[in-house]
Formats: structure tokens, C-alpha cells, sequence
């Protein structure tokens, strides 16, 4: 090993599919030694010896800096910070062997995933929380306009690096930052959450409507009035309409949408050209979260009186209850009150909410910075 990796902060990716093996290239090319854990022996043995993870970035070599292991206590030891980047629906298992291993340091937790557990509709940093009974002070989650394949290829972006502690976010913002890399820190966790996992459900109604043929006006509607409906709910769960604005909202919602290297684009355009919602899970060589946040997101909007139709749609589209070709969310709104003329009138609903916060939003760049719950660097 070489002076410099020796000398580097230690960091660990628990999880290597195509989002944490890019992530490990990011803190790698930031000046981190990565230990990389893969569930299969032979995937970590290509990552560490060859520099490749082939089936989910083919073409990309990997930083000699780092280094993978299928054993959890490997990857582990003698870490700064550890990131977590698995399937939603497996991270609760999945921590029950890490707990043993993390709960005896205080070294930072890192959420690098987007989704909500289908059986108790926590977002992934409360299920950490609970799962690990640490110091919520501990936990960051990462978001943003993410797509592994153009990272891995060093096409530049950012990130909002999000925790309840400044200092915590800071810690990891500094870590994952590289020429092509830039983190900006926030501490508004629920916003930055939810911005993640709900943009995932507008994807797929667009990769729906795409799959049937429909044009950019029913994209372009879909995405409008679904960064509304993103930003409705969020709110009512408590989070910062400013920061559905930002990178974790409005910038992974472009992102997502429009590029068909997302998986929930992609699934939502084969429902879109007639295949059974199994049949999509089957053709998927990796998880789409959208397909599984859909039901725990719209139990929690009935909770909380949120009125989705854009994910209703899709639910029965899932479902099998509605052809693809009738999906027309963005025609279902009871409101036809222009948006601009909402915020003249004083109403609190969605748009107007939407549109103050962008007001803010510009004010506060006008005047050179962000507020806490707001994107910074």
C-alpha cells in the first residue's frame, strides 16, 4: 500500500452496486482510502484486484486506492465514516449485522439511498436511527442529481449532504468532494429525504407516458405539477419547501426524468409499452425504489391529507387497474387557479407554497448565501 493511501482518511461503502461502487470513486478521488463491502466474493475480489466492477459500470476503472472485502468487520475497521448504500427493502437486515460493529464508535452514518421501507413507511435515516438506536446527530443522508454511470465517467455535479448536526454534514461534505464532485450541506434531513424518494415516483409516471408515446407537453406537464406534489408533501411532513427547490428536489427531479439511465425511467417506460408490473422487476437488473415507495408514500400522504394524483396514477397503472395510455395526472387537479394568481389571493396551497419558495429561494442567492435549511456549500 502505498504512503499516500496509508496516510488518507479510512473510509468504508457497505453496499456495491452501481451508486456505492460510484460513490467510493467519488471520496477515492477526494483523497479518501475506500474499503468497498460487496455481498459476493467474487465482486469484491474484481473490485480490489482488478479495479472494476464490470456488471454495473462497465468500462469505468476504479481509483487503486480502493479496496473491497466481502466481510463486514474488514470493511470496518479503523473507518472515519461509513456509508450505506443498499436496497431500501434490505437495510434493516442488513444493519442488524452492522450493529455490532458501528455501535461501538461514533464515527458518522451515511444514508447514500432513496426510498422509504414499505412495511412501516420510515424514510432509510430513521430506520438507521432505530435499527442502530445511535444519535440521530450521527446520520447524514446524500441526494441530488446523482446518476452513477455519468459520475463513475466524471461528468462534474453536486450533492446536498444533509444531517440534524451542521457539523456532521460538514464532516461528510468535506470527505465526498472532488474535482468533478461537489457536496453542499443542509441540515433539513426530511426535505432532503424526501426529495430523493418522491422524485423517484414523478420518474416513473414520465417513463410510463414515454413507454405509450406521448411528447414532451405531457412530460413537461407531469414534471411541473409533480415537483408540486413533491413539494406538498414534504411539507406536510415537516421539511423546507426551499429545499425541493434545490439539488435533493428540483435537480435529481430534471435529472431523473430525462435520462434513460434512470432505472425508475426505465421501469415506468416498459409499464408504459405493456409489461406486467412482475414482468418489469424481472427485466430490472437493479432495484428502481420508485416501484417500491409508491404504496408506503401514498399511505402516508392519506395520512397526513395530501392529495397525490400523479402517484395514484401510477399505483394503478402498477396495479393493473388502468391501461397506460388513459394516465393524465397532471389533468386531474381540482385547483384550476393559475399558480400566479394563487399567491396574489393569499391561498396556502401547493403552487402558491411552491412559488413563494422560489421567491426566497432567488432572494436569498440574490443576497450571496443560503439559510440553514437551505443548500450551501
Amino acid at each position: 500500500m502505498s504512503r499516500r493511501a496509508v496516510d488518507a482518511p479510512r473510509v468504508a461503502v457497505i453496499g456495491a452496486g452501481s451508486w456505492g461502487t460510484t460513490f467510493g470513486k467519488i471520496l477515492a478521488d477526494g483523497g479518501a482510502h475506500v474499503t468497498m463491502w460487496a455481498r459476493r466474493a467474487e465482486l469484491a475480489h474484481e473490485i480490489a484486484e482488478a479495479k472494476r466492477n464490470s456488471q454495473y459500470l462497465p468500462g469505468v476503472n476504479l481509483p487503486r486506492s480502493i479496496d473491497a472485502t466481502h466481510h463486514l468487520s474488514e470493511a470496518l475497521d479503523g473507518v472515519d465514516q461509513v456509508y450505506l448504500s443498499i436496497p431500501s427493502q434490505a437495510l434493516r437486515q442488513n444493519l442488524k449485522a452492522l450493529r455490532p460493529l458501528v455501535t461501538r464508535t461514533s464515527v458518522p452514518l451515511v444514508s447514500l439511498m432513496k426510498g422509504v421501507e414499505r412495511r412501516t413507511g420510515l424514510r432509510m435515516s430513521q430506520v438507521i436511527e432505530q435499527e442502530l438506536d445511535c444519535d440521530p446527530t450521527r446520520i447524514a443522508v446524500a441526494s441530488g442529481p446523482n446518476l452513477a454511470l455519468e459520475i463513475a465517467r466524471e461528468q462534474p455535479t453536486a450533492a446536498v449532504i444533509s444531517s440534524v448536526s451542521l457539523d456532521t454534514a460538514d464532516a461528510v461534505a468535506r470527505r465526498a468532494r472532488n474535482r468533478y464532485f461537489r457536496s453542499f450541506v443542509n441540515t433539513d434531513v426530511t426535505g432532503t429525504e424526501f426529495g430523493g424518494v418522491l422524485k423517484n415516483l414523478i420518474a416513473v409516471a414520465i417513463g410510463i407516458v414515454d413507454g405509450v408515446g406521448y411528447g414532451e407537453n405531457t412530460k413537461a406537464s407531469i414534471i411541473t405539477r409533480g415537483l408540486v406534489e413533491m413539494t406538498d408533501f414534504a411539507v406536510a411532513f415537516g421539511a423546507q419547501p426551499e429545499t425541493l427547490q434545490g439539488l435533493a428536489g428540483l435537480g435529481d427531479l430534471i435529472a431523473t426524468c430525462q435520462s434513460p439511465l434512470s432505472r425508475n425511467n426505465t421501469a415506468g417506460r416498459l409499464l408504459g409499452q405493456g409489461y406486467s408490473f412482475q414482468d418489469v422487476v424481472k427485466q430490472m437488473e437493479q432495484t428502481a425504489e420508485g416501484l417500491a415507495s409508491v404504496a408506503p408514500i401514498l399511505s402516508l400522504a392519506k395520512e397526513a391529507g395530501v392529495d397525490m394524483p400523479i402517484v395514484a396514477q401510477v399505483k394503478r397503472v402498477l396495479d393493473g387497474t388502468m391501461d397506460p395510455r388513459d394516465i393524465a395526472p397532471h389533468l386531474t387537479t381540482d385547483d384550476d387557479t393559475p399558480q400566479g394568481e394563487r399567491i396574489q389571493h393569499g391561498d396556502n396551497g401547493g403552487g402558491g407554497a411552491l412559488w413563494r419558495s422560489l421567491q426566497r429561494a432567488l432572494d436569498q442567492l440574490r443576497h450571496g448565501g443560503w439559510g440553514a435549511s437551505g443548500d450551501r456549500s
